[in-house]
């Protein structure tokens, strides 16, 4: 493999407004209800009574989550007609002709990547917008996200940019499938780990 392409998400700048995800599905003429990225809110704290005063312990983040082209993609290895395959570049792709729509990647995913069309009987998921990338742009998300909080490029290049891959709530563990993502966790994250935190769109999602 001469690369791997993976993805930044800088939480502590991300303002939640969706933009990436709608152009994600402008793009890629999704139906209602089908979202490739996702953008996770998430909270925790309370107010604690400290003698006459109340103290806020109350914090929030967002995360904009789509396919993470794993090192060790399940979706690949549980698919039985091989549709799911990664490519050369470390693109984890659908071929839509060899998929029977048995939603067994969908059940597989830690991060919930595959999504089924209804209206194609297929599943389908980010595929980085290969496209773009033959073209040399960057993919959709990236390009329309108003706060530059998403970035994409080669893995080794990101870590030399950003520094380690983080894993911030509510990502699983990463030593399931070792996703190619790189996460600036915001300054509050590490307090999901202690709180009582929680997502507040799950509806969304």
């Amino acid at each position: 493999m001469t690369r791997q392409y993976g993805f930044y998400i800088n939480s502590s700048i991300c303002s939640g407004c969706k933009t990436c995800l709608m152009a994600c599905r402008d793009k890629h003429d999704l139906e209602q209800g089908t979202a490739w990225r996702r953008v996770y809110e998430v909270s925790g704290g309370d107010w604690i009574r400290r003698g006459e005063s109340w103290l806020s312990t109350v914090f929030c983040y967002n995360l904009s989550l789509s396919c993470n082209h794993c090192d060790n993609p399940v979706c690949v290895q549980v698919c039985p007609t091989g549709a799911h395959t990664k490519r050369e570049d470390g693109i984890v792709a659908i071929d839509k002709d060899r998929c029977v729509g048995c939603r067994y990647c969908e059940w597989a995913c830690p991060y919930g990547a595959p999504r089924y069309d209804a209206r194609a009987g297929v599943m389908t998921k980010c595929n980085f917008c290969i496209d773009n990338l033959e073209q040399g742009t960057p993919p959709a998300c990236v390009a329309a996200c108003p706060m530059r909080a998403i970035d994409f490029g080669d893995v080794a290049e990101l870590e030399k940019k950003y520094g380690p891959a983080v894993t911030v709530y509510p990502l699983p563990d990463p030593r399931h499938t070792r996703p190619n993502l790189y996460i600036r966790a915001h300054r509050q994250a590490h307090r999901a780990d202690n709180d009582s935190a929680h997502v507040n769109n799950r509806e969304e999602l």
